[in-house]
């Protein structure tokens, strides 16, 4: 199993009770795991207070309280930065245990010897699309939201990469692979 331990501005600091307590730079969220399944004593200061919370509905969804938490804040992975900020269905606009398969990607970019060409499709913020354009790969970034593909490029501003060969494209991934 590959473990996305090479953070210095995230981490899991506990999980009980379906949810966990995560630090963001920082600051501190409690969101909920479905994987989480174990009940343990919530010892971690954090669990009671946090900067911010979701709170998972009945009804599906939910909704963040926050106590202390800015609207953008900032985390850095290596020499990547990403801006975060909490939103629907309690997601911050990264996936932190996605940095092995970025690390991975940077890796065999760097060994190719070569011009490489990556295809990012549902390429969300950015993550694997900065990482394979910081080790010198060409990028197509392909989202359906306009909105993801326009914080995808903020991330890109302040992680230095707004002059990186990235292609940024707003369409239906499916779509787009079935006419390209």
């Amino acid at each position: 199993m590959w473990i996305a331990d090479q953070w210095k501005d995230y981490e899991v600091i506990d999980t009980s009770d379906g949810e966990k307590l995560e630090r963001w730079g920082d600051y501190m969220l409690v969101r909920p795991d479905p994987q989480v399944i174990w009940n343990t004593a919530k010892k971690h200061r954090g669990w009671k207070k946090p900067n911010a919370h979701y709170h998972r509905s009945n009804k599906g969804g939910g909704e963040w309280e926050f106590f202390d938490l800015p609207d953008i804040w900032q985390v850095h992975y290596k020499t990547l930065t990403f801006r975060l900020q909490p939103f629907q269905f309690k997601h911050t606009g990264l996936f932190p245990e996605q940095a092995v398969n970025w690390d991975w990607v940077c890796g065999r970019i760097q060994k190719a010897n070569r011009p490489v060409k990556v295809l990012n499709l549902f390429a969300y913020t950015g993550g694997a699309t900065l990482a394979a354009a910081s080790a010198g790969a060409a990028v197509t970034h392909v989202d359906a939201s306009k909105g993801m593909v326009g914080w995808a490029k903020e991330n890109a501003a302040v992680s230095g990469l707004t002059e990186a060969p990235i292609r940024w494209l707003v369409d239906d991934c499916v779509k787009f692979v079935e006419r390209e």
